[in-house]
């Protein structure tokens, strides 16, 4: 019988960016409170989890909040590694981010994503550089490709920065260090 849960929202306590959702019973919640460590119960498993007790990828809790039913927690923490099991900062990240993180990661047969990666960083610079130049030309021409070409950007510059080891979170932060100056 699975037991009473609760939503468990949890966010970076430095930069306030919602890292997953995970749910914990009462067991859990204790847990969480007294070793300082994220605990939440799989729904799947039928049973508690410590997480990053596999991954290493660890939840340090700073503090844990109720919401004003009682039937939710926000708990503010420290990640040490990312949070969601792809690979990415935050189980929220772009559906295209995760699956290029992921095929960078796995590497499987057939994948362009997986090709490209393993060409190297040189080469996704290289494929960058040319989506950016026809997205630039398609826009002058006003040949109506634009929104195709510009899909083709974003896409090999989430397989570079994955290739070069950069999150997009940590594009994001940058972008909102910019926009507070």
């Amino acid at each position: 019988m699975q037991p009473e849960l609760r939503a468990a929202i949890v966010q970076d306590a430095e930069t306030s960016r919602v890292l997953m959702l995970g749910w914990m019973d009462a067991e859990a919640e204790r847990l969480t409170r007294e070793t300082g460590e994220a605990w939440f119960w799989s729904r799947s498993r039928q049973e508690l989890w410590r997480k990053g007790e596999t991954s290493g990828s660890v939840l340090h809790v700073e503090e844990v909040r109720d919401d004003c039913d009682g039937d939710a927690l926000l708990v503010r923490v420290r990640p040490a590694g990312p949070a969601c099991h792809t690979g990415s900062v935050s189980c929220f990240a772009p559906v295209l981010w995760r699956t290029v993180v992921e095929r960078v990661g796995d590497r499987p047969d057939g994948s362009y994503t997986a090709a490209l990666a393993g060409a190297g960083v040189e080469r996704a610079a290289q494929k960058l550089g040319e989506e950016a130049v026809e997205a630039a030309v398609s826009a002058v021409a006003r040949d109506g490709r634009l929104v195709e070409e510009a899909a083709d950007v974003v896409y090999h510059l989430y397989t570079l920065l994955a290739v070069a080891g950069v999150d997009l979170a940590d594009v994001e932060d940058e972008l909102r260090r910019r926009q507070r100056g």
